[in-house]
């Protein structure tokens, strides 16, 4: 093993190859025409669009150069755009990836098609990786972009990457923004503000519609006659908007009851960069659908600055004002300024009016109403540089109650696994104890979670620690990075045990086929123990030869990383083609009659947590005087060959199954427990043994 280790540590001194900006010659293969390429813009791979006269209709480019974010193979996604003057989507296409869901799992077709819902959307729209909440959609000036099932992360980065490196042209190219960094509140401004102060000088801004005016804008429509209540009260108001931004702390105190104010301050104690914005209605419109859910996005609210969207999305806060402030439905949202909103400068609310024209499937009809909001420069500082957001934000939103109930499970599984590990391995309770676990790892994790921890994830890591990179791309799955983060702890507490013995949902798989083996009465086979040593090398072997891969043949990296059936068992429940079908069901026919023979002999992400498990502080299992020399019991007992002869446990095989710890906890079974309840034996009974 020492010598695979060094051989590992060569291996990182490879050189690896780094993609190059693509000329007008390979770029102009995903043009169509009459469109044609012009001259370049810059050195960054952005080239001037012409149209069938020779004139400028837009820019194409590719995402890499601009925004090298890694996917899990640690290689970015490599994105063709071509973007007109207006900063409409006039085409988004593949030119490279090495995300390994798609490589040779799902095909790049659904990829393929997920871009192509960009084509005629504009970059001043809100875009959401998504499904809208309920009928959320219907009326929401959100565009809804269908994810791919079981390759959300991989599609969230690949919408990350499009949106900044197209956000970066459209500043540059199409009238641009302010390069100043985004303010932020004073805190040390203090001024007496009362709610008549805030509409006098304009800190509060009011925006009135009449019933009778959204009627004038639904006129020869077919929704012209679609809402009775305003044909019967045309003074009456539609939409009473009242806009103020809280995030200086003399307008909040101005503005907010004391309990509501408490609950704003500690929101933005934990998140000092979010910029609060109060919107009250004391109109009809109510300022979200009836579908709206909280701590989302507002579906019929969004918001632009220079031109380009401000991502917004409710702060989950009930509302008290004080006396003297509107009436009305209100509601605190909040946006991150290091997305490069700045709120002392002129920016746009656009609240859409919604009507339905018939009862079954009805025809939605939208109208935007438009108002303009700045908060004097005199409350803010301009201190710092503008940091971009990494999506995990919103990645945790999306799976929100999955991640709240993997940290139960995480929870419990230490729980059992310490405190009550002596409890748990009783005679009687070990068996349905351990067997419920491994159903939950494999139906929650595994299917339901995706959180198939693979060695695709572990070669990505070194590939771009090897370039330089960074790991955001990791952000992108937040449920596979906590059970990633569980299988780290596990290491130093227990070695590889915690995630090969209970947290691997292929692991469970292959232990249920054991049993199935069993039940069969089918006959069960174990390869002599020389052999046995010989065949737990073969995972550090293929281990060597993945990571020789990463450096010397980076494009046949998911190729050879297939040798893990995870992806088709789990990743895709066994919907690929019928090659990888058959490998997959050979290893679980085979572990009917051989005890989980691909973990021990074969899974090279098992000989990165054996080696991983040498992070392991103590020994924490039990061991006797007597263990090795005479009893013999565990080693005999135990199916992953982890106990030497010697009676010391080799940590780097052992599965934490916690057999040898029911044996020797139970003075029925452990030998030594039970020569000492019989006691000295007198000579005669010595010889008769």
């Amino acid at each position: 093993m020492a010598a695979v280790l060094r051989l590992l540590a060569l291996l990182l001194l490879a050189t690896a190859a780094r993609a190059e900006v693509l000329d007008r010659a390979a770029l102009a293969g995903f043009v169509r025409p009459p469109m044609s390429i012009g001259d370049p813009v810059n050195d960054r791979g952005v080239w001037e669009l012409l149209n069938s006269g020779g004139a400028l209709a837009g820019y194409v480019f590719e995402t890499e150069p601009m925004a090298p974010i890694p996917g899990f193979s640690g290689a970015p996604i490599n994105l063709f755009v071509a973007l007109d003057l207006e900063g409409r989507f006039i085409d988004v296409k593949l030119i490279s990836h090495n995300e390994p869901i798609f490589v040779s799992g799902l095909g790049e077709a659904p990829f393929r098609a997920f871009l192509e819902q960009y084509r005629g959307l504009s970059i001043s729209q809100p875009m959401v990786v998504g499904t809208p909440y309920g009928d959320a959609g219907a009326g929401s000036a959100l565009v809804y972009l269908d994810g791919v099932t079981k390759a959300t992360a991989s599609v969230r980065i690949a919408h990350e990457s499009l949106l900044a490196a197209t956000r970066e042209v459209a500043r540059e190219k199409m009238k641009g923004i302010a390069s100043a960094p985004p303010a932020a509140p004073d805190p040390a401004h203090e001024e007496a503000l009362a709610w008549a102060d805030l509409v006098d000088q304009g800190i509060a801004t009011r925006k009135l519609v009449t019933n009778a005016q959204i009627d004038g804008m639904f006129a020869g429509t077919i929704w012209a006659a679609d809402d009775p209540e305003a044909r019967a009260d045309p003074d009456g108001p539609y939409l009473d908007l009242w806009i103020v931004d809280l995030g200086p702390p003399s307008i909040r105190a101005a503005v907010l009851g004391e309990a509501t104010a408490g609950k704003l301050d500690r929101l933005l104690e934990i998140s000092p960069n979010e910029e609060p914005i109060l919107v009250i209605d004391a109109g009809r419109h109510g300022l979200v659908s009836p579908d709206f859910v909280r701590n989302t996005a507002p579906d019929r609210l969004t918001a632009s600055q220079d031109g380009l969207p401000v991502a917004l999305r409710d702060a989950d806060i009930a509302v008290e004002l004080q006396p003297g402030v509107p009436e009305g439905i209100a509601m605190i949202l909040r946006t991150d300024r290091r997305l490069g909103f700045d709120p002392s400068r002129p920016w746009t609310l656009e609240v859409e009016a919604v009507r339905e024209h018939g009862s079954f499937q009805p025809e939605i009809g939208r109208v935007p109403l438009t108002a303009e909001h700045a908060t004097p420069e005199r409350f803010f500082l301009r201190e710092g540089e503008v940091r971009q957001l990494t999506p995990f934000e919103e990645a945790v939103r999306s799976r929100a109650p999955d991640l709240a109930l993997l940290g139960v499970l995480l929870a419990g599984l230490f729980v059992l696994l310490g405190p009550l590990m002596h409890r748990v391995a009783r005679r009687g309770w070990l068996t349905p104890v351990r067997l419920t676990v491994l159903a939950a790892v494999l139906a929650f994790v595994g299917w339901w979670g995706q959180g198939q921890l693979s060695i695709v994830t572990v070669l990505g890591a070194i590939r771009t620690a090897w370039d330089g990179g960074g790991f955001a791309f990791l952000l992108y799955d937040p449920f596979g990075l906590l059970v990633w983060g569980a299988a780290i702890v596990g290491l130093v507490l227990w070695g590889r045990g915690l995630f090969c013995g209970w947290l691997c949902p292929f692991g469970a798989l292959q232990e249920f086929a054991h049993h199935l083996g069993r039940r069969l009465r089918l006959p069960q086979w174990e390869p002599p123990a020389v052999w046995d040593r010989r065949l737990k090398g073969v995972k550090y072997v293929l281990l060597a030869g993945l990571v020789a891969t990463v450096f010397v043949a980076p494009d046949r990296v998911d190729t050879m990383a297939e040798v893990e059936p995870f992806k088709t068992a789990i990743t895709t429940f066994f919907l690929r083609d019928w090659l990888f079908v058959l490998y997959a069901v050979a290893w679980l026919v085979s572990g009917t009659v051989l005890f989980k023979g691909f973990c021990r002999y074969v899974c090279p992400l098992g000989a990165v947590m054996a080696i991983g498990g040498l992070l392991r502080g103590r020994d924490w299992i039990a061991r006797r005087a007597e263990c090795g020399s005479p009893c013999q019991l565990c080693r005999v007992r135990c199916r992953y060959g982890a106990i030497e002869p010697t009676g010391r446990i080799d940590y780097s095989e052992c599965f934490q199954c916690l057999d040898c710890v029911q044996i020797l906890d139970d003075p029925r079974q452990c030998v030594p427990q039970v020569l000492a309840a019989r006691g000295p034996r007198t000579a005669s009974q010595r010889r008769a043994a």
